[in-house]
């Protein structure tokens, strides 16, 4: 069912909600699309009048996008002293299937951005937004605009390409959900909405998933959205379910943006933004073929070696590879970027290597058949002068012994 939402608003003033303070602004672009009006973030991701005056869980409160990101985590609480549900674990995202693609055109965790600004690597197309801090980590608050749009600054008009996979964390707080504004070629605009369920609007034929767990489960924590375009097919998954696939897109994707219903007191807020070329990269081809795997899908929390869910899509097929390939050794090797210290680097490296041998051994891998080795920021695969480069820098690789 589709809504007609029109938003129109002539100021607004300084506000704090959710860790997200924005500065006073008068909307010039908040009305988009009026003729059309077709919105398709549900009502019912609006929720109890509860969630005006909580903040949610830390789900990813503390990770990173990338392999080994070496700046400090930030706090994972709630205001006025309300406790932090549990982030979800590695056992939660057990029968996980995505996998990002191989190389990285754009990452971005706001971490460079200024508290209070307008993200560097980002355009303003309508609305308003800024960076601001969200339980101690730096995230992007579009707070005005119907639609409001923001979309990634790159070197070309037509970045995408046949596969691509995109990645973010977003907050459930009572307001709207971030949706993913795919344009094709003739500059047609193609919609996927991310909340309680995935959806799509724009697309020559639209679809709706079932809603994922229970609003406890949903309301007020950190969600991981991620999605796969592949051979005219699209895949998107909500946390750890594949949540919606539409076996025909009946477009070509060639650029996108992110954005929704802006709402001054509940932002769409969302960190830890990652769109790579390739996808679903089959793994155990490369490992049999190649001698040596390459992956940026093992991810850490900031600045530690604690592997973060969404690891599970690539764990779960070089897990299966290896169980079957017993008569292989391999090595584990760990990469960061060259942010901080060569020491630090390197002893992270190392520390990271040696959580995924564990985690393997607990997926039942024989722990004998597996070494691991830190480099720290050494064998640089990309220039480490830009966000993307240092994402691709920061990775995991399997050698055969």
């Amino acid at each position: 069912m589709k809504n007609l939402f029109v938003f129109i608003s002539l100021s607004v003033a300084a506000f704090t909600y959710s860790g997200c303070a924005s500065l006073a602004r008068s909307i010039t672009d908040t009305v988009e699309n009026t003729a059309t009006g077709k919105v398709d973030q549900k009502a019912g991701e609006v929720t109890s009048n509860a969630m005006d005056t909580m903040l949610g869980n830390g789900q990813h409160g503390t990770a990173a996008n990338g392999s080994a990101q070496n700046s400090s985590g930030g706090s994972n609480t709630s205001v006025a002293g309300m406790p932090a549900s549990a982030p979800q674990t590695v056992a939660a995202y057990q029968n996980y299937d995505f996998k990002p693609g191989d190389n990285i055109i754009f990452d971005d965790n706001f971490v460079s951005d200024q508290d209070g600004e307008f993200p560097a690597h980002w355009n303003l197309d309508a609305g308003q937004g800024v960076v601001n801090i969200v339980q101690g980590n730096p995230s992007f608050c579009l707070t005005e605009g119907n639609y409001v749009m923001v979309a990634p600054r790159m070197k070309t008009t037509n970045y995408l390409s046949d596969p691509f996979t995109v990645e973010l964390d977003y907050l459930a707080n009572g307001g709207y959900a971030p949706m993913i504004r795919f344009k094709d070629a003739n500059g047609d605009n193609r919609d996927v909405h991310f909340g309680h369920s995935v959806s799509t609007s724009y697309f020559p034929k639209d679809f709706s998933g079932n809603d994922v767990g229970s609003d406890a489960d949903y309301n007020g924590k950190w969600h991981h959205a991620a999605l796969i375009y592949k051979n005219g097919q699209m895949k998107a998954y909500l946390d750890n379910t594949r949540a919606l696939v539409v076996p025909q897109v009946g477009f070509v994707p060639v650029s996108l943006e992110v954005g929704g219903i802006g709402d001054p007191d509940k932002p769409i807020t969302f960190k830890n933004v990652r769109i790579a070329a390739g996808g679903n990269a089959n793994t155990i081809g490369n490992l049999m073929t190649a001698g040596k795997f390459v992956t940026h899908g093992i991810t850490f929390d900031v600045g530690k070696a604690t592997l973060r869910p969404e690891s599970m899509g690539t764990l779960n097929d070089v897990a299966k590879y290896l169980k079957s390939n017993s008569g292989s050794t391999f090595e584990i090797d760990g990469y960061t970027d060259n942010d901080g210290s060569s020491a630090a680097n390197l002893k992270l490296s190392q520390q990271r290597a040696d959580a995924v041998k564990s985690q393997l051994v607990a997926m039942g891998v024989d722990g004998s058949l597996l070494t691991t080795k830190g480099f720290g920021a050494a064998k640089p695969i990309a220039s480490n002068d830009t966000p993307e480069g240092k994402a691709n820098n920061r990775r995991v690789e399997f050698v055969k012994q």
